[in-house]
């Protein structure tokens, strides 16, 4: 049984009574969990009954299992039989010191809800659709960047190390006339320029010759990463082995041929397909932009109170995706967020707002479906799952296995209420 008391802030209290027979089910699958590593003198490892370890250990050694099974199965019924759309994990409060064998017991869960959405003005708004011509002077630039993208390392006869030059050398840093970890390599490879080194450390380079030795004088920076090495001063021993340089080809049919593209094989060709390509760029951005000022208007005359729960659950979102991120280019967040320029603190300000966004946004596209009475029908959805299956290159049947129709259904939905939005624009 469960009665259901609405708070304010979009949260709801949910009182739940658990049955004697219901927790006696939950010891049951308190012991079974256990069982097979009890030992109690007189009886086989995993023999012993229910009742000897109860007389033994006591039965309250069970409640905190059996009071966890309980939990999960009498709040997610009670959730259903309400009718709520609970958007966080609940506040459970539990007296435990009032539980015991062959009695019920009450408690409460206290819960964050989806909250309701006022629309306000949703569509009709003005909108100045971005160019999407694409100039010579694109193509032009688009080509020298793939010109520039199969320019080759070579080495630099004659002359000394400049700016944008690759230099191969040997480093050794000190501190106090003592070297430090991590301060020493041979062969290091550097774009003189690229920022790659401690701030002055690349400039001091400049001018030198292969076989050349050079000391760098530097101070680290006040926020670098190893504690033991802020902003101290550095001495770095260097030796110049070789300079390299781009050679960047040029644009011509045989360079063309040499990139092995279908049905391209001549500068022409080339800068055709590079103009479609820009285009189609174009074209995606600036439709991505009109999404994005159409829900954003729409968002910003919407009313809602969004409970602070659903937002830390969709910020926790956003930050295990993040983390997997990470994980895929085989680094830890610390470093992604290092290479990413921003520390732990923008990040979760970040983190929290692009949260806030996002359900706002959610929230205000469902409500306009519902009130344009947006749908999707068979047809919407089975082509949905064809796209899912060419996608992932499995059968429909396995797709369907894994996805979940609703889902489909719902995603058709918030693609057509998208179209809408953006075809209601009127655009300058």
């Amino acid at each position: 049984m469960a009665k259901v008391d609405k708070l304010s802030g979009s949260r709801a209290r949910i009182e739940i009574t658990v049955t004697p027979e219901q927790f006696e089910h939950g010891l049951d699958h308190a012991f079974e969990q256990i069982k097979d590593d009890v030992e109690i003198k007189g009886f086989r490892k995993g023999k012993v009954t229910r009742k000897v370890y109860e007389q033994q250990k006591g039965v309250e050694t069970l409640y905190e299992e059996a009071l966890n099974h309980v939990l999960q199965e009498t709040y997610y019924d009670a959730v259903n039989e309400a009718k709520i759309d609970v958007v966080a994990q609940p506040k459970i409060d539990l007296d435990i010191t009032k539980v015991e064998k062959g009695k019920g017991v009450t408690y409460t869960a206290t819960v964050a809800v989806k909250p309701e959405l006022k629309l306000g003005k949703y569509k009709g708004f003005e909108y100045e659709k971005e160019v999407e011509d694409v100039t010579d002077e694109e193509i032009d630039k688009e080509l020298e960047r793939l010109l520039g993208q199969n320019a080759e390392l070579v080495v630099k006869e004659d002359g000394e190390l400049a700016k944008d030059d690759t230099a191969v050398f040997d480093f050794e840093g000190f501190v106090d006339g003592e070297a430090f970890e991590g301060g020493k390599a041979e062969n290091h490879e550097m774009v003189i320029g690229s920022g790659q080194f401690i701030p002055g450390f690349e400039d001091q380079m400049i001018g030198m010759k292969p076989g050349e030795e050079r000391e760098v004088n530097v101070t680290f920076p006040e926020e670098y990463q190893a504690e033991n090495l802020k902003g101290k001063d550095a001495v770095f021993k260097t030796k110049l082995h070789e300079i390299k340089v781009k050679e960047t080809p040029e644009l011509s049919d045989e360079f063309v041929k040499d990139l092995d593209r279908a049905g391209v094989e001549t500068v022409d060709q080339l800068k055709t397909e590079t103009m479609q390509t820009l285009k189609d760029q174009k074209e995606e951005q600036s439709r991505n932009a009109a999404i994005d000022f159409a829900v954003d208007q729409a968002s910003q005359n919407a009313e809602v109170t969004v409970p602070d729960e659903m937002i830390q659950e969709e910020k926790n979102r956003m930050m295990d995706n993040t983390k997997r991120q990470a994980q895929q280019y085989g680094i830890d967040i610390d470093t992604y967020l290092q290479l990413s320029g921003m520390d732990k603190e923008q990040f979760e300000e970040n983190l929290l707002k692009d949260a806030k966004r996002s359900i706002l946004y959610n929230l205000t596209i469902e409500a306009i479906a519902k009130e344009e009475g947006i749908t999707a029908d068979k047809d919407e959805i089975d082509k949905t799952f064809e796209d899912l299956s060419k996608q992932y290159n499995m059968d429909i049947e396995q797709i369907k296995q894994q996805v979940n129709e609703q889902a489909v259904e719902q995603q058709v939905v918030f693609r057509k209420t998208i179209d809408f939005l953006v075809d209601n624009l009127e655009t300058k």
